[in-house]
């Protein structure tokens, strides 16, 4: 699913610094810190498509490409690619702002399943759009 271009897809959906406190051993930024973050840009768009609550059921072809270094600014962009009965595919793709400067470079990219949820936490059917 690598796709090699030089420009994010999507919407910019959230963009946070990678501090410190979010590294290992090896000073690099954690993979699950990475994907935390791309779960939340994830479903800020799924709940902004479905009009109410969702869950993440699934992440799927998540591909790690470069690390991203503390001072890095993340920003993670989405898409929504398909939206079935219960459910709503987001592609997102996080790409690193690095010291600050202009230029971006991709990290991460994949997909996540979000389902529609009612107020009793039961799936319900994604409202037309």
């Amino acid at each position: 699913m690598i796709d090699e271009s030089t420009e994010p897809k999507g919407t910019l959906t959230i963009r946070t610094l990678a501090m410190p406190s979010d590294t290992n051993p090896a000073g690099d930024i954690f993979g699950g810190w990475v994907l935390s973050q791309m779960d939340i840009a994830g479903s800020i768009a799924a709940v902004e498509r479905a009009g109410g609550r969702v869950a993440t059921v699934a992440v799927e072809a998540m591909t790690f490409i470069a690390p991203v270094k503390v001072g890095d600014v993340l920003c993670v962009y989405t898409t929504i690619e398909r939206v079935g009965t219960t459910s709503i595919s987001v592609g997102i793709e996080a790409w690193a702002r690095r010291n600050r400067l202009p230029g971006r470079v991709k990290v991460t990219e994949g997909r996540f399943i979000f389902v529609c949820l009612d107020e009793n936490g039961k799936k319900r059917p994604v409202p037309p759009a």
